[in-house]
Parts: structure tokens; sequence; C-alpha cells
């Protein structure tokens, strides 16, 4: 992976963490560094939900089936984190 391609990912991580989080309620825990880092994981996360179900998806670059992919991830993410922490 390039630098370009870095990039690209910490910009869709980015806007899904924080349209994620805005969702869920949690923008006001949640700092740039957290959107990231959700928004990330959340790219993972809804790639492989999306392929499971072949409807495709994955973050392939900075466009909106990649921004809509890791905000699916990412909110799927909070909401596990959530029950996680009610659990513990």
């Amino acid at each position: 992976m390039d630098l370009v391609g870095i990039l690209i990912w910490i910009v869709v991580g980015a806007i899904a963490g924080w349209l994620a989080s805005m969702v869920m309620k949690t923008n006001r825990q949640q700092g740039l560094m957290e959107d990231i880092i959700v928004g990330i994981i959340g790219g993972f996360i809804g790639g492989f939900i999306l392929n499971a179900l072949n409807i495709g998806g994955g973050v392939s670059g900075l466009n909106l089936v990649s921004i809509l992919t890791a905000f699916i991830g990412a909110v799927i993410l909070i909401a596990l984190l959530r029950m996680i922490r009610r659990t513990a």
C-alpha cells in the first residue's frame, strides 16, 4: 500500500467514524483519532459483512461506496462496544 492509499483510508475512516458517532450519539465522547480508528476498523467489518452477503462493497478509494461500507461497519462496531461495556 502506498502513501496515497494510506491517506485515503485515513480520510474515509475519519468521515465514516464521524458519521457513525453522530448516528450512535457518541460524538461528544470521541475525538478525531477515535473517529479515524473506528472508521478504519468499520471499513474492515463492513467489507467483510457486505462480501459475506454477496452485496459487494469494500473500501476501494475515496468514493461514496467506500464511505458507506466503512460507515455500516463503524455503526456495528460502536453497537458491539456498547453491548460489551454493558455486560462488563
